[in-house]
């Protein structure tokens, strides 16, 4: 049984406190007015007679009990909100068949939860997952080949094609681990930049952007595989331009990798659900809805636990 005092709502609290160091930014991230976080903590704290974080210090730190008891919350909250989204169940079972296309971006994690999700709400009907490339999945979807894709959004409209976004993923700069003292000088390290594969589509938003602030980097190193890609900045080869979900795909290299926010002009890229505009709408939006979810617990969550600096760049696109 729990010690009276020890609440859901308070363990939210403390958890959105640890990651921001301010009662104001974990007001804004829970939802709650400035004096309510306090009364939470207060409460917490009082319940389980010890400090959690050192009132005094600002931004706020955690006392060593707090960093102790952070983790065992964290990782209660985290098995709490994947039950959450494992219990909402979609009412897919009127369905013949069903095909979806995943960006592999959520090869890890992501993937297996959400067709485990689809499989449940489906009875009798024919169904076909794939992880692919961003470019390869949206000509899917308008090609009929897939009813539905989750993947990176280029920017432009497509024809027959209904785009519901899902996720913000702002751009960030990764590299070896206490290598770079000031991002800001990044141009003038002896490290060259290490590129996506130019017929990536996550590549050529990178560049495009580069083009507009007229940066130019010597042109060595193009990488088709993500995880290779980490793999040559933690082993110190170079630089490279992600974002938060590609960083958090990476876990196994974060020991050997800095991230920090990009130096040269922030920018992102939408991650959305792509359906056939013939599709029935309350279908793709079940499933964005699912997405969603398994995205802010699975991803956007330990993302911003690790790189509190984030904030809200990193965000669930609401459904309007």
């Amino acid at each position: 049984m729990l010690t009276k005092g020890v609440t859901l709502r308070g363990l939210e609290v403390f958890e959105a406190l640890a990651a921001t160091g301010t009662v104001a930014q974990a007001a804004q991230r829970t939802g709650l007015s400035q004096p309510a976080v306090s009364q939470q903590m207060r409460n917490l704290e009082n319940a389980l007679g010890t400090d959690l974080v050192d009132h005094t210090r600002r931004p706020m730190q955690l006392t060593s009990a707090g960093r102790s008891f952070l983790a065992r919350s964290e990782a209660a909250l985290a098995q709490l909100r994947l039950a959450q989204s494992e219990l909402t169940v979609m009412d897919l079972g009127h369905l013949d068949t069903l095909s979806v296309g995943l960006i592999d971006d959520f090869d890890n994690d992501l993937t297996p939860r959400l067709a485990t999700i689809l499989a449940d709400s489906l009875a009798g009907c024919r169904f076909k997952l794939i992880t692919a490339p961003s470019l390869e999945l949206g000509a899917a979807v308008q090609e009929g080949r897939y009813h539905i894709a989750v993947t990176a959004s280029a920017g432009s409209t497509l024809e027959n094609v209904i785009e519901y976004p899902l996720v913000r993923d702002p751009f960030i700069l990764v590299a070896p681990k206490h290598v770079i003292a000031k991002v800001s000088e990044i141009a003038t390290q002896d490290l060259p930049l290490l590129r996506y594969a130019g017929e990536q589509l996550i590549a050529q938003q990178i560049e495009t952007h580069l083009t507009q602030r007229q940066l130019t980097f010597e042109h060595r190193f193009e990488i088709g595989s993500h995880l290779a890609l980490m793999a040559m900045v933690a082993r110190r080869i170079g630089w490279a331009i992600t974002t938060p979900l590609g960083y958090m795909r990476a876990e196994r290299f974060h020991d050997d990798i800095d991230a920090f926010a990009l130096p040269f002009g922030s920018f992102a890229r939408t991650i959305s659900l792509f359906a056939g505009a013939d599709w029935s709408d309350r279908v793709p939006r079940e499933v964005a809805d699912t997405v969603r979810r398994l995205v802010q617990t699975q991803m956007i969550n330990p993302a911003l636990a690790r790189l509190p600096w984030l904030g809200d760049s990193l965000r669930i696109i609401d459904d309007d």
